[in-house]
């Protein structure tokens, strides 16, 4: 797979770009709505004899045109959203910073400069992707061009609210984790780096493992999972709970929420470690409790709902 960077002051060699279906969006999760535009346009491609392409920005719009909410923690992360593209047989994706000078380009400035210099034959995007300056370009205008096909998917929906990247981040947010991965699509991960602790955990009887995020994810709410964990060296995935929060029942000043995993039946030293957590179930809120001896019951009891609801998990 081929990853073509491109910004707004950018000339490219058309010659260079082999005629291409491209699915154009930002794709934050890659979940089952994008993934429909994604195999759409596969089809295409391999029914036209076109390169398979995906046109994503980088860093979130959000963070130009509207810096009061902006979006800088990703459900899938650029370096991830790539691995997972090359996953699926993509040829070529471009990606596109989005900065000031592209916002303020005229819609047809954008086409020109973004999609037929792409030499792009058909273009495949969701049912309300807008482009150019103030968004004043729609899936209607795309069609006007005799440069390419367009080619406009509907929504997707498993009931009457539409799957998106924001409709996901609040169920997240809000501890709906099993709903959020039914519109992921696949279970919510998180890569990271094993890392020392305080290795307190230990002294109670549950060992952690403090896990570093290795990007700029989008954390589920504070509190306790079912988990594995994948150690990437070995390929081996253990079983365990997982905990994101700001252990309160030691501390009053940690404000980074801290993600920690127990795992089951494992005693070896992985600091260092690449991994990752696959967050299966919500347990409960994160609490503060009166001394060790409250949490460690409290522990106790979130291992065994952990297992029971792993059991079926390879």
């Amino acid at each position: 797979m081929e990853i073509i960077r491109l910004n707004a002051t950018d000339h490219i060699d058309m010659d260079e770009i082999r005629e291409n279906a491209t699915a154009i969006g930002f794709f934050d999760g890659l979940h089952r709505g994008h993934l429909n535009v994604i195999k759409t346009m596969i089809k295409i491609a391999e029914e036209k004899q076109l390169k398979k392409a995906v046109m994503t920005f980088d860093p979130h719009p959000s963070v130009v045109l509207n810096p009061k909410h902006q979006r800088t923690t990703y459900l899938t992360p650029l370096e991830v959203k790539l691995e997972m593209l090359e996953e699926m047989g993509v040829d070529y994706v471009f990606v596109v910073n989005f900065s000031s000078k592209l916002a303020k380009l005229e819609p047809d400035e954008f086409v020109r400069n973004y999609i037929i210099s792409m030499n792009v034959r058909e273009l495949i995007s969701g049912f309300d992707y807008t482009y150019g300056k103030k968004g004043q370009g729609n899936t209607t205008t795309l069609n006007k061009y005799s440069e390419f096909n367009m080619t406009t998917v509907g929504k997707y929906a498993l009931t009457d609210e539409k799957i998106s990247t924001t409709n996901i981040q609040h169920k997240l947010a809000r501890g709906d984790l099993e709903q959020a991965n039914i519109e992921l699509g696949r279970i919510y991960t998180i890569r990271g780096v094993v890392v020392q602790g305080e290795k307190r955990g230990r002294t109670i009887g549950f060992p952690t493992a403090n896990i570093e995020a290795s990007y700029k994810y989008f954390l589920p709410k504070n509190g306790v999972y079912s988990v594995t964990l994948e150690v990437h060296s070995t390929g081996g995935v253990h079983k365990g709970v997982g905990n994101i929060g700001v252990k309160p029942t030691f501390h009053d000043d940690i404000v980074k929420p801290i993600i920690e995993v127990h795992l089951f039946d494992f005693n070896e030293s992985i600091y260092g470690e690449n991994v990752t957590i696959y967050f299966y179930h919500y347990l409960r809120p994160e609490v503060k409790y009166e001394g060790i001896g409250p949490l460690v019951e409290q522990m106790e009891i979130d291992r065994e709902q952990a297992k029971k609801l792993l059991e079926d998990i390879d």
